[in-house]
Parts: C-alpha cells; sequence; structure tokens
C-alpha cells in the first residue's frame, strides 16, 4: 500500500484511539503522531519515556533487561551474577547472539547463567551472606574472570540487600573488581533507566579506578561503544574503521573486555553506535576526558559512506583519504548488491518496531534496496531519539511511541505493508497475518547486518522474506470475505 496522506494518517489515528476509554485515549494520542520534518524538536509532537499505561499490551523490557541484557551482559571476560530468583538470569542468558571469541567457561563466560537462585527463605532473612559465598565459589571455580558484576533483580532493591558492601568487601580480597549495579527491573519505565544505571556504574566502579594509568597511545585510536556485536555487527563494523587507518583500542560492550573499557579514557573519539544505550557514558567521558563523540551509522552504502567521511573528519588527510579508499573499495561490490536486489524490492514498503537504534538507523539501508519506510517506533525512546527520527522520515508518515499491541496490529491492518521489522514478540502474530516479517533485535538469527558485507546479507534477508511463496498460500484478516453459508445448510435452519 502506498504511503498515505497527512489527513488520512491523523484518521487512522483517531480511528485507533477510539477503543479506548477516554482517559486511556487521552494517553495515548499523546505517543501517535504524524511525522513533520518541519518539526526541529519533537516533544511537540510525539510524547515518549512516559510509564506504560496499565491493562495495555507493552512488548518493553525493564531496568534489569537494560542493564543486564545489553550493557554488561555482553563483557566477555567479567562474570555477571544475577542477584535474585533465577528466572530472570535463565531468560537473559544468550538471547541477544553476542558474538565473542574464547572459550566459553574459561575466559570468557557471556552465554552462561550465574544465578543466586533465591528461594523463600532468602527473600525473608536476605542474601548478602549467599551472595558472598556465590562471589567465593566462582573466584574458586573460574579463577580467569577478570572481575563480577552484580545485578540486582527486583526483590533486592524491595528487601534491601546491601551489595555495594558485599562487594567492596569482596573485591579487597580477591583484588578483583566486583560492581554492584542497581538494575532492579521495577525502577524507571522500561530498559531504558537500566542502561543509564549500567552507564553510571561503569563510571563509578570501572573508569575510575583507571585514571592515571596509560597505555602507548597513538593519534588514531578510536573506541567502538554501543555496539553489542549481535551476529558479528562490530567485527563488521570494525573491519571498515581499521581499514581507513584508525586503530580500535576498545570495542564495548559486545566482545569487549574490562581492559578495553579501562583504556577507553585515552582514546582520541568514540564511535558511539546505540545512542540510546551509551550517550550517558559518552558525554560522561567528553566532560570528564575530553573525548568528543560522534554518533555513526554502518547500516547500508549511503549511510555507511556518510559515517565513515565524518569519522575521518576529525583526523588528518590521511584518514581522510583512507575513508575515501574503503569507499571506492566496497562500492562495485555494493553496486551489484543492488542490482540484484533492487529490481526485486523497488516500492516495497516496511514498517518498524524495534527498540535502540534501529527504527531509524535502519530507514536509509531500506531506501538504498528501493523501498520505503511509512511507520517506524520505538519500544523506550527519549524525545531526543525521535529528534533524530523525524529528518530520516518522510512526511506524512506514522510515528508510534511504546505502540500498544492492539495499536500495531490494527495500524499494520490497515496500512498493509510489504515487511514488518520487529522483535520476537511480533514476529508470528503477523507472519500468521501473512505478513513478512524479520526480527529486526537479532536479525532473526542472521546477520551480520552492519557494515558492507552486512548489507549483502541484509539485502538478501529482506528479499528472502517478501519472497517467499509461502505468503500467498495465507489471507491476510483484512481480505477475508465473511463465510455464507451455503444453501442447503439455510434450509436445515428454517
Amino acid at each position: 500500500m502506498s504511503e498515505l496522506t497527512r489527513e488520512e494518517t491523523e484518521a487512522l489515528i483517531q480511528e485507533v484511539l477510539e477503543v479506548y476509554p477516554e482517559k486511556a485515549r487521552k494517553d495515548r494520542a499523546k505517543h501517535l503522531a504524524v511525522n513533520d520534518q518541519s518539526i526541529e524538536q519533537s516533544k511537540k509532537c510525539i510524547t515518549s519515556n512516559r510509564k506504560s499505561l496499565p491493562g495495555v499490551m507493552t512488548v518493553r523490557g525493564c531496568a534489569y533487561a537494560g542493564s543486564k541484557g545489553v550493557v554488561w551482559g555482553p563483557i566477555k571476560d567479567m562474570i555477571h551474577v544475577s542477584h535474585g530468583p533465577i528466572g530472570c538470569g535463565q531468560y537473559s542468558r544468550a538471547g541477544r547472539r553476542n558474538y565473542y571469541v574464547g572459550t566459553t567457561g574459561v575466559d570468557t563466560f557471556g552465554t552462561m547463567n550465574f544465578t543466586s537462585d533465591f528461594q523463600e527463605k532468602d527473600i525473608v532473612f536476605g542474601g548478602d551472606k549467599k551472595l558472598a559465598k556465590l562471589v567465593a565459589e566462582i573466584e574458586q571455580l573460574f579463577p580467569l574472570h577478570k572481575g563480577i558484576s552484580v545485578q540486582s533483580e527486583c526483590p533486592i532493591g524491595l528487601i534491601g540487600d546491601d551489595i555495594e558492601a558485599v562487594s567492596k568487601k569482596a573485591a579487597k580480597e580477591m583484588n578483583k573488581p566486583i560492581v554492584p549495579v542497581r538494575c532492579e527491573g521495577f525502577r524507571g519505565v522500561s530498559q531504558s533507566l537500566g542502561h543509564h544505571i549500567a552507564n553510571d556504574s561503569i563510571r563509578d566502579w570501572v573508569l575510575d579506578k583507571r585514571d592515571g594509568q596509560g597505555f602507548d597511545a597513538t593519534p588514531y585510536d578510536v573506541s567502538i561503544i554501543g555496539d553489542y556485536n549481535i551476529g558479528g555487527d562490530a567485527w563488521a563494523s570494525r573491519i571498515l574503521i581499521e581499514e581507513m587507518g584508525l586503530r580500535v583500542v576498545s570495542q564495548w560492550s559486545g566482545d569487549g573486555t574490562l581492559a578495553e573499557i579501562e583504556k577507553t579514557p585515552k582514546v582520541k573519539l568514540n564511535l558511539l553506535h546505540c545512542y540510546r544505550s551509551m550517550n550517558y557514558i559518552s558525554r560522561h567521558m567528553e566532560e570528564k576526558y575530553g573525548i568528543p563523540w560522534l554518533e555513526y551509522n554502518f547500516f547500508g552504502p549511503t549511510k555507511i559512506a556518510e559515517s565513515l567521511r565524518a569519522i575521518a573528519a576529525h583526523f588528518d588527510d590521511s584518514i581522510k583519504e583512507g575513508a575515501e579508499r574503503v569507499i571506492a573499495k566496497y562500492q562495485p561490490m555494493m553496486d551489484a548488491v543492488i542490482a540484484r536486489y533492487k529490481p526485486r524490492l523497488q516500492g516495497k514498503t516496511v514498517m518498524l518496531y524495534v527498540g535502540g537504534l534501529r527504527p531509524r538507523h535502519v530507514i536509509g539501508a531500506y531506501e538504498d534496496l528501493g523501498m520505503q519506510v511509512i511507520g517506524t517506533g520505538y519500544e523506550f525512546a527519549h524525545n531526543d531519539d525521535y529528534d533524530r527520527t523525524i529528518k530520516e522520515m518522510g512526511n506524512a508518515t506514522l510515528l508510534y511511541d511504546d505502540a500498544t499491541g492492539f495499536e500495531l496490529e490494527e495500524f499494520i491492518k490497515r496500512m498493509q505493508p510489504d515487511l514488518v521489522g520487529s522483535g520476537i514478540k511480533e514476529k508470528y502474530v503477523f507472519q500468521k497475518m501473512g505478513i513478512p516479517l524479520r526480527q529486526m533485535h537479532s536479525w532473526d538469527y542472521s546477520g551480520p547486518y552492519h557494515g558492507y558485507d552486512g548489507f549483502a546479507i541484509f539485502a538478501r534477508d529482506m528479499d528472502m522474506a517478501i519472497s517467499n511463496p509461502c505468503w500467498s498460500k495465507q489471507t491476510p484478516p483484512w481480505k477475508k470475505r465473511p463465510e455464507v453459508p451455503e444453501a442447503s445448510e439455510l434450509k436445515k435452519v428454517a
């Protein structure tokens, strides 16, 4: 279906809102908007980072998910303890495909589940002693670990366990960093606060301990921040950055190590991929260490070229020449990919609903293939995310923040996109409706999607999803005709 006009999009929003009671309707109306590129600040058109409305279905995560699942969990040579009942730890273990190099259980621990396994008696009597015992056992069983983070679950904040005291005592005994992270799930309105809390814990318990300790620096040292190496994304990005002549000193947190994080305050530029999850620590390092940071986008050849040139602008002519050399090297490969897939995908429409950076970062990659994004939204964005998004989207396109299951389903029924890019919670709903869906949180077990190599995989996957003949065997609900009883059946009723 083609893009709606502004009037049609506004009418669609009002139609979807009609089912809500008056109070809920007024609340949700603030989170649904028609894009207007002339607006400089998104707060004039859409509200974000507010508590989800009780009684409606939201796909948001919690603060624990933001800290353990996103920021801390992928740091491979540390052990991340889920302090609380076993469920949170098991749910957050190895689900995001944060690829890493190492021997699991020896010097890398990202896919393992370390938990204090709270029981009823621990809720009653407290879990400090259990945590201390757990940390001691970790040191005995896994002596090559470089440190421990204690990721607190909801009960910890409710019963008042002193994880800071336990961590300080254990760190002194072990001579390794033990980082307490107050990321109880009930904090904040979504996983976004968990990102912030995790950033602050790195600031307070890791970076400041490294102050004054240097290494053999060069003028071309950079850090990749906020890339979680889903399906190998950070590796694909790192290839390009190093090919242009820069040295990647640290990469976090995907395939990252504690030592790399400690070295970051000595780099010349922080390259920030996921703005929402790591802008806090990037701003801190700018304020304290004077390190500038730059948000970059390595989805699709157009945005890759823009980002490489923006990165090179911070360095001398040799790096600028390196950027142009990299762009020229991969251009024939990109031309071949586009020549193969664009004729098949030209004019196809996409609706996106993801967390983090993807609702805006992948728009350019779709456009490189001739596709059109007709709606986008975030699970846990702040308004500065939408500030960046409104310039990427066409006028009169649909924006939705913390969309409910009902809203998303109704929007897609009406707009009838050729493809939906969303998460695992939405995947099977829309596939059963006969609509192709690519899982854009962890690339549907494919990837990488970053970089030039990743774009070739991205293009193949989008074509594979849309062109699959299975969709012609299903009938979307809006195309189904009501069943009419046969004449013989009507006679029986009579």
